[in-house]
């Protein structure tokens, strides 16, 4: 069975920083690319970030690039998350997922999800 579970979300005031982790079990971790989706409220589900298998490779949106850094430790099957610098536009439920995807913004192409973890920032 397939698990990905967020952790790390809470309330941060703008300007602040919090650090999600997702941990996977049921897949092999190290071959699949990763991703963190968001979806603020009354919106979209929007693409966050995403990590090659390897690690080599990342990817961000325009909107956190600069604030943001995706990592994985393959030893650990996590991928983390760190959000620097929190805007109140960052307010969302973020999700990771895992795939093996060749476009890493479109959320259609990953296999698994997670429940999500909101995270609220505010002004």
């Amino acid at each position: 069975q397939v698990q990905l579970v967020e952790s790390g979300g809470g309330l941060v005031q703008a300007g602040g920083s919090l650090r999600l982790s997702c941990a996977t079990s049921g897949v092999t971790f190290s071959t699949y690319a990763m991703g963190w989706f968001r979806q603020p409220p009354g919106k979209e589900r929007e693409f966050v970030a995403a990590i090659s298998w390897s690690g080599l490779a990342t990817y961000y949106a325009d909107s956190v690039k600069g604030r943001f850094t995706i990592s994985r430790d393959n030893a650990k099957n996590t991928v983390y998350l760190q959000m620097n610098n929190l805007k109140p536009e960052d307010t969302a439920v973020y999700y990771c997922a895992a795939g093996k995807v060749v476009t890493v913004t479109r959320s259609g192409q990953y296999n698994y999800w997670g429940q999500g973890t909101q995270v609220t920032v505010s002004s």
